[in-house]
């Protein structure tokens, strides 16, 4: 199964390739946020943003609330976990 799961950008890490920093439930990976940059959304205005992750892409914005929302509803359901154990497996930071 894939999951989309929220995380927040913390930090823009490349403008030019389009690349941040994700806190996803304490765990910091990369990931390309071209599917959320606009002109009147620029990557610089991205820091701060809760947004849907999948597969290394932002794939939208969402939220706080929303973000928060769906991460509880992902504990409670076991599913969290097993995505986020995977992601630490990965992580090249």
């Amino acid at each position: 199964m894939c999951l989309g799961i929220p995380g927040q950008i913390i930090e823009l890490t490349d403008a030019d390739k389009l690349m941040a920093r994700v806190d996803i439930s304490g765990i910091q990976r990369q990931v390309n946020i071209a599917c959320i940059v606009s002109e009147q959304h620029p990557a610089a205005d991205c820091v701060g943003d809760w947004v849907l992750v999948h597969v290394g892409f932002a794939m939208s914005i969402i939220d706080a609330e929303e973000a928060h929302k769906t991460l509880q509803i992902l504990a409670e359901l076991g599913e969290v976990q097993e995505e986020l154990d995977a992601m630490r497996q990965s992580a090249t930071i």
